[in-house]
């Protein structure tokens, strides 16, 4: 039996776990608010225009957080702006901007040489190459949208259930939403390194779904999201090492692991609930359980 605590010998295994942990928790707390407005397309659309914007700023030689920040921020508010539109969808508005941003990204990789192997590490994630700069600023995007989400919850609860009607109570909804988009950018940004352009878009979706699936409560939501996601993240981690796998793959798939136990609880807890009922008439049509405004 190996030595579950052998891993924590490693420095550099510890300052992954922690990134992990981190990134993951991350990535779940925000994701509720996508995952309940439909767009979980935006996590995956917004770390493709985020890959464009890293291999820019590779290319004519500036800091990777400073170009793909300034990258990101730019397609989150074109996104934004774009969708705002009425004859524009904020699908299609993701779909052009993002991919066009990826494209670019792959045109200038095919066109310059001497491209290393952190864009390995853009595309595929790489935890145990995580920097003490990289957690620093990690952690501080973590501070700073745990930070956003916990003042500004009631807006953000309003503005994400009543779009439409937010705005007459005093929400002023669009710049809540370029705000928010400004700051999954920058959670993406933070996160590239640690999960990867193909893999981040899970990380962001799966929690808030398993939580959804097991919590009618907005407010019990979040929190289990942010755990699920914080879990994932120190686990996959931790089981990849004994696998011998990779990191952000075996983060995802823990993760999807969860799910199929949450849609299998969900659907025991249903069954157990219509055994419960004794109704005269034939049971009415399923219908999906509506959210606890908390």
């Amino acid at each position: 039996m190996p030595d579950l605590l052998e891993p924590l010998a490693y420095e550099f295994f510890v300052r992954g776990l922690v990134a992990a942990t981190l990134a993951g928790g991350l990535c779940g707390l925000l994701g509720v608010f996508i995952v309940l407005r439909r767009m979980s397309y935006i996590g995956h659309g917004l770390s493709h225009a985020v890959f464009g914007g890293a291999v820019v700023s590779y290319v004519i030689g500036i800091n990777f957080y400073i170009g793909a920040g300034l990258w990101g921020f730019l397609s989150a508010v074109l996104i934004n702006l774009t969708s705002r539109r009425r004859t524009i969808g904020a699908d299609a508005a993701i779909g052009i901007i993002t991919t066009a941003s990826f494209a670019l990204g792959v045109l200038l990789i095919s066109r310059y040489s001497g491209f290393t192997r952190s864009f390995d590490a853009a595309l595929f994630g790489s935890i145990l190459g995580v920097d003490d700069r990289d957690l620093l600023i990690l952690a501080g995007v973590t501070t700073l949208s745990t930070a956003f989400v916990f003042f500004g919850y009631k807006q953000l609860l309003f503005n994400t259930f009543d779009p439409e009607v937010a705005p007459f109570y005093g929400v002023r909804s669009g710049m809540l939403d370029t705000i928010f988009a400004l700051v999954l950018a920058s959670a993406i940004i933070a996160s590239m390194r640690i999960l990867g352009v193909t893999l981040i878009a899970a990380a962001i979706v799966i929690p808030p779904i398993c939580a959804r699936l097991v919590t009618d409560s907005f407010s019990r939501m979040l929190a289990l999201s942010a755990a699920l996601g914080a879990f994932n993240g120190f686990a996959g981690l931790y089981l990849s090492y004994f696998l011998d796998s990779s990191s952000g793959a075996t983060i995802v798939l823990l993760g999807a692991a969860g799910f199929c136990l949450a849609l299998i609880y969900a659907a025991a807890r249903e069954r157990v609930a219509g055994m419960r009922r004794t109704l005269p008439a034939p049971a009415p049509a399923r219908e999906e359980p509506s959210i606890v405004y908390d």
